[in-house]
């Protein structure tokens, strides 16, 4: 049985409000992956504390970047069950966790944060890693358009 709406609400909202797109279906999620031109996260987010302590608010800090995604989407396992098991289906080879956060490259899986790299680390850790994938593979946003 799916979460309660009430009780994941604002969860969902940490990431919702900072500009990442929900997808709670396995058709917007996959429109999400095959049609996003350049860098996509996918970020499946969880009722558990190292998402909520840390996955989320090293996403936000990590948001603040120059080189950033084009695209960020995000998955509540637990609540959006299909669209969770479609973003997982593009992980491979990586088991599903939650939370993990996967970026991808016009359709391809280029990188992966998953939920053992996460749970022993700050949410300034997180955000670090999450920056150093964003330097590494995304485009800096032109300030004047952001």
């Amino acid at each position: 049985m799916p979460y309660s709406e009430i009780l994941i609400k604002p969860m969902r909202e940490d990431l919702t409000r900072i500009g990442v797109e929900e997808t709670r279906t396995p058709e917007q999620v996959e429109e999400a992956i095959r049609n996003t031109k350049g860098t996509l996260m996918v970020i499946v987010n969880s009722v558990c504390g190292c998402a909520a302590g840390k996955a989320r608010p090293g996403v936000a800090m990590a948001l603040q970047n120059e080189a950033r995604p084009d695209r960020a989407v995000t998955v509540f396992a637990g609540a959006d069950i299909e669209a969770t098991a479609t973003a997982r289906a593009h992980f491979a080879p990586y088991p599903p966790s939650s939370p993990q956060i996967a970026l991808f490259k016009d359709g391809q899986l280029i990188y992966m944060l998953e939920r053992q790299q996460i749970e022993n680390k700050y949410a300034e850790e997180i955000a670090q890693e999450l920056t150093q994938a964003f330097n590494r593979f995304c485009a800096p946003v032109n300030s004047a358009t952001a």
